[in-house]
């Protein structure tokens, strides 16, 4: 998993199962408002989550005559954060060394 999208979607699991709605204004929240979901961007994202199998459907249930689908963590899901922050923050650490950001200073 590698991109922002899948990974904002992943984290929003984090604390407890959501549906599609809470699951994108948890990435707001989680984001500080910089990142909106759109639906179709939000469910593909979920769709790629349920593929790895990082994401199950934890409930299904009609709201106002509309299937409503709560997503959470499988085990994997939950194992997995630790090894892609990880990748975030090396990656994270090389671009501030390389750009000079925060007083590092840059070397070839």
């Amino acid at each position: 998993m590698q991109e922002p999208t899948l990974f904002s979607s992943w984290t929003a699991l984090a604390a407890e199962p959501r549906h599609g709605y809470a699951i994108a204004r948890e990435v707001e929240l989680i984001s500080g408002g910089r990142v909106t979901m759109r639906t179709g961007t939000l469910y593909g994202a979920l769709e790629r989550l349920l593929g790895q199998g990082l994401i199950e459907v934890h409930e299904e249930q009609i709201v106002d005559s509309r299937l409503r689908r709560t997503y959470g963590l499988t085990a994997t899901g939950r194992e997995s954060p630790a090894a892609e922050v990880a990748r975030i923050v090396a990656t994270a650490r090389e671009a501030t060394r390389r750009l000079g950001v925060c007083g590092e200073t840059a070397t070839a």
